[in-house]
């Protein structure tokens, strides 16, 4: 990301208001299209390894790119501990991201997160709590994280989440049938899953991090575009390797291939492992240069993540006072 105008009015496009893209109606499966994707591992990781250090954006700039970090953020609670008063302070964090007198010296008051993702027993209390702020309510569905439930129960667990106000479903794909190179099965899994979402957009989950390989990664990355999933997901945030660069690229480069063969753009959340604002922006860069400026908005870009929020944080507070607070100031729960 360079350090001009341009950018720094794309950052701020945070306090616009956002538009929203048009579904992804899928297509028929293409069996042609999928055995020719390749993926390159060793020019990819090449790629990769230029970004950290190949741009460097600073003072006002580097401000203006994290606060529109924080409107793409799904600010996350996926514990066995779950509460609805936690979930209540998760939303609202997720109102109120950033301490209101650094939002007005920095000009965007009213910034807010994203989304709010949540277990489905959590919808209600989220719902609730978010009422009236225009944040949409994501629950994690399917047998999260391991996707593993009876098929009939997964795709009632989807009907359930939607009924109980959820307006986003991030589903996980049975990873088997990745390793096994059942295309079909993957693809007939996801449309049923999307079907059952109803208004509901999908996030499809990939779990990357136990796929095998970066071809397989572009693969399911296609066929479950091409089942009609509105956003791929890297990771459930559970697995062992979750979010990464090469997973990254190889992702974003499967929906710009998507989006020029069909013309419909769809969305791209890398989860679990980020958790630091120098992170958000290398990840923010990689998004504008191999997909452009439309998709640094909120309905085609996420972060699943909840710690980078408090970094994001002491960082915009060090940018305007010269000094960082202590981290639990930042903290959620």
């Amino acid at each position: 990301m360079h350090q001009t105008t341009t950018d720094s009015q794309t950052a701020h496009t945070a306090q616009l208001p956002q538009v929203t893209e048009p579904r992804n109606p899928g297509q028929p499966l293409d069996m042609d299209w999928i055995r020719r994707v390749q993926a390159n591992t060793s020019a990819i990781e090449r790629r990769c390894a230029t970004l950290p250090g190949r741009r460097s954006i600073k003072k006002d700039h580097q401000a203006a790119w994290l606060l529109k970090a924080v409107s793409l953020i799904d600010l996350t609670t996926l514990s066995g501990d779950d509460t609805e008063r936690r979930v209540q302070r998760l939303c609202a964090k997720a109102r109120q991201p950033v301490r209101p007198e650094m939002l007005e010296a920095l000009g965007m008051p009213g910034l807010t997160t994203g989304a709010v993702c949540v277990y489905h027993e959590m919808i209600p209390a989220a719902v609730t709590a978010l009422r009236g702020s225009g944040i949409p309510v994501a629950a994690v569905s399917t047998g999260f994280p391991a996707g593993l439930s009876p098929f009939p129960l997964r795709l009632q667990e989807i009907r359930d989440s939607v009924a109980a106000g959820a307006s986003e479903i991030d589903i996980v794909i049975s990873r088997r049938h990745v390793l096994e190179g059942n295309w079909q099965a993957i693809y007939d899994e996801m449309a049923q899953m999307r079907a059952a979402c109803g208004d509901a957009h999908v996030k499809a989950i990939l779990a990357t991090g136990e796929l095998g390989t970066l071809r397989n990664v572009a693969r399911a990355s296609l066929v479950c575009m091409m089942a009609g999933a509105d956003f791929i997901k890297t990771s459930t945030g559970k697995e062992s390797v979750n979010a990464t660069l090469p997973v990254s690229l190889v992702m974003i480069r499967a929906i710009r291939d998507f989006y020029d063969q069909t013309g419909h753009r769809v969305g791209y959340k890398p989860a679990g492992g980020i958790s630091k604002a120098k992170d958000a922006l290398v990840y923010l860069s990689l998004i504008k240069e191999e997909l452009g400026d439309r998709w640094l908005m909120p309905d085609l870009f996420r972060f699943g993540a909840s710690s980078l929020l408090g970094d994001i944080e002491r960082q915009l507070e060090h940018h305007l006072t010269g000094a960082y607070s202590a981290g639990y100031r930042h903290a959620i729960g």
